[in-house]
């Protein structure tokens, strides 16, 4: 029997977006021990090494439960999860999707795992009559501009100083990015502004 090389990933790895390969679990935390995959000190944990804080994420869960998706592999390890919520008129046509915050460890990465959770994401918003999908990126961040406009992502404004910074830095800027869903047949939620906002512009 040849022996496998020790580089060589599992075949679960090689194939994330397989539904049998991967728990993506909708709204995890359940109060369970701390040991439990996908409960809150897990989550933390691995906000912490990705460099992404959960902030208020007790209100995510109460009232959008449904945008809180955990990947987990076969042996529990958390891989991944996605946090968002749905807002906006319906009667303005600004009912949409938000993805709060998504985060995948760096051992998971390159394997379409944050493709698969953005996946799962819109086809919630789809299901409850979204007409578009956005989320806030750092204009600096171009690795994850590229990753969303590689997933049907374009620039609808910038966002002047979303990012309060630390330390004396300055603040930094937004891009609001979206994507149109089925219902905005014109495509005119992703439309872009010609100007930018401030934070208090933004409804």
């Amino acid at each position: 029997m040849m022996e496998s090389r020790k580089d060589e990933q599992p075949r679960w790895l090689r194939d994330v977006t397989s539904d049998r390969a991967v728990r993506w679990n909708h709204s995890p935390i359940s109060g369970g021990p701390a040991s439990c995959p996908g409960d809150s000190q897990s989550l933390w944990h691995l906000s912490l090494v990705t460099g992404r804080r959960i902030h208020q994420q007790g209100k995510y869960l109460a009232h959008w439960p449904e945008y809180f998706i955990v990947a987990e592999a076969p042996g529990g390890e958390l891989m991944g999860y996605i946090m968002g919520k749905a807002e906006g008129s319906v009667a303005r046509e600004e009912w949409h999707g938000h993805v709060t915050a998504l985060s995948v460890a760096p051992e998971f990465r390159r394997l379409g795992l944050a493709a698969k959770l953005m996946e799962l994401l819109e086809e919630i918003s789809e299901r409850k009559g979204g007409f578009f999908v956005d989320l806030f990126v750092r204009v600096s961040n171009q690795v994850a501009v590229n990753m969303y406009k590689q997933l049907g992502y374009s620039v609808y404004r910038t966002v002047i100083e979303y990012y309060s910074a630390s330390n004396g830095e300055p603040d930094e800027d937004a891009y609001d990015m979206r994507k149109a869903l089925s219902r905005d047949t014109e495509k005119k939620s992703i439309i872009p502004l010609p100007h930018p906002v401030r934070p208090e512009d933004i409804e």
